[in-house]
């Protein structure tokens, strides 16, 4: 059964950012992001274990063709992948795996 995601707040923040800076490029930019993330969010949830835990409980998902990394934690009573972080790679990586209240 595959699992849902959920964004943090924060998580959402990011991606909303990201999309405003893309919109500034064009708008073409901003459709292959949100597709890419889309794409990596679905096979995400097909296969939510398999990307490795780099730090604690969190797992990571890098983007191919963009700067991120999607930083996760998973539920596993609710089957659910918490998605903490859009993490741009040009951010400062003590940051990477912070923790926010929820």
């Amino acid at each position: 059964m595959p699992y849902r995601y959920i964004f943090h707040a924060h998580a959402q923040k990011d991606y909303e950012s990201s999309l405003q800076w893309y919109a500034q490029t064009s708008i073409k930019a901003v459709e292959n992001f949100v597709v890419a993330i889309e794409d990596v969010l679905e096979l995400m949830c097909k296969y939510l274990v398999r990307w490795r835990n780099e730090y604690m409980d969190y797992h990571a998902f890098g983007l191919k063709k963009y700067p991120f990394t999607i930083i996760y934690t998973i539920d596993v009573i609710t089957q659910t992948g918490v998605i903490n972080s859009i993490y741009h790679h040009i951010k400062n990586p003590k940051i990477k795996y912070k923790k926010y209240n929820k």
